[in-house]
Order: structure tokens, then C-alpha cells, then sequence
């Protein structure tokens, strides 16, 4: 008989992560919660406060931050977790440097993590990482190029909105290419008009 390792399975919620940086004397700061959405296995949407209960990333940040400390760790890490069904967080996986879904910091907060990796490799002080607005981070990927250059004025003409791009040179289907923030009032409002702008970007598209 062989041995084998039995899991249960788990009823999933949703995804979220949290983006923490430690500088070489131990001092470490958190960056909001994001909720994360992928498509085909890939980041699609970040949005800014993550939409679960206050408790839930509460702990998320506290992990993280403990994370950091017990690995001894300098610098940006990214720390992502399953939410269950049942209200249970379970890290998923760690990402020793700034993150696809901490993004957003560029646009939505005091010191975004770029800044941040700079601080704490250069022995600055931390900046501060509070959230300045609510903000959806929407992943541009190389089917937007499909149909030739996409129309940037849809981004450009909403003025919540801020357009990233990355300078590769060829767009492949799942490449990442760029991304948009957009801020709003709520984080519900700013998912809904990144999700507009979204579908004009890609028509063929569907959710």
C-alpha cells in the first residue's frame, strides 16, 4: 500500500491580498487589503478596501506584517489569501516583491509600494500607507490589442481614471501590457466604471 495525503476541499469566497514592507530595523507597514478577481488564471481586477468584514482584513494585515518579522525579511512582500465560505483566511501564496495587486498604491496612496522597496532598500524611513481614496486596478492584457492600438481616449475621457503602460513591444493573448486604476467614492462605484471602460476596451470580450 502507498502512503497519500488526503484535503479536504474548501469552499472558496474570494481572494484577497495584503502588501507589507519591513525596513532593515523592523519596522513594518501595511498597505490596504485588496480583493482580488483573476481571469483564466490570471489577475484581472483589484479593488480598494476589499469588499469582506473589517475583521477578516484586520488579520490579514496582522499576518502579514508577523509574516515579514518571523522571516527576518527586508523589503516589499505580498501576501495573498483565501477567504472560505466559512469566514477562515488561508495564505495561498507570497510574492518577495511588489506586487501586481498592490498596483493601486501608485495612484491611491499616500507612498506607493515602488517608493516603499526604494525606502527600505536605501534604509529611509517607511512612508505612510494609508488609502487616499477607494480605487479598482484593472489589468491590461494583450488582447486589448487585437484589433490594432486600443482607443486610450476611453480611459483618458473619465477623469477618475489612470492609464499605465508598461513599454513591451509585442502583445501576446495573457501578456500583461499595463493596467488602469480608478478611484471613486466607494469601492463598488469605482469597480463599476473601470468595468465600463473596460468593455470598451475589449469589445469581444464578455464576463
Amino acid at each position: 500500500a502507498e502512503s497519500c495525503v488526503l484535503e479536504q476541499r474548501v469552499a472558496l469566497k474570494c481572494e484577497i491580498s495584503a502588501v507589507v514592507a519591513r525596513s532593515a530595523d523592523g519596522v513594518g507597514r501595511v498597505f490596504p487589503v485588496a480583493e482580488n478577481r483573476h481571469r483564466n488564471g490570471i489577475l484581472d481586477v483589484s479593488i480598494v478596501p476589499a469588499r469582506v468584514a473589517p475583521a477578516l482584513t484586520q488579520r490579514a494585515e496582522e499576518w502579514a506584517v508577523q509574516i515579514a518579522r518571523r522571516l527576518d525579511y527586508c523589503g516589499v512582500l505580498a501576501v495573498e489569501f483565501f477567504v472560505t465560505a466559512g469566514g477562515e483566511l488561508l495564505v495561498n501564496e507570497m510574492a518577495p516583491r511588489p506586487h501586481n495587486s498592490g498596483h493601486y498604491t501608485i495612484d491611491a496612496c499616500a507612498t506607493s509600494q515602488f517608493e516603499q522597496q526604494v525606502r527600505t532598500l536605501c534604509g529611509l524611513p517607511l512612508g505612510d500607507t494609508h488609502l487616499l481614496a477607494p480605487v479598482v486596478m484593472v489589468n491590461l492584457l494583450g488582447e486589448a490589442w487585437q484589433r490594432g492600438q486600443p482607443q486610450w481616449e476611453r480611459v483618458f475621457n473619465v477623469p477618475e481614471a489612470k492609464l499605465h503602460l508598461y513599454g513591451k513591444h509585442e502583445a501576446r493573448a495573457g501578456r500583461k501590457m499595463g493596467h488602469y486604476t480608478m478611484l471613486g467614492a466607494t469601492a463598488d462605484a469605482a469597480l463599476q466604471k473601470a468595468l465600463i471602460v473596460r468593455s470598451a476596451l475589449y469589445p469581444d470580450w464578455t464576463e
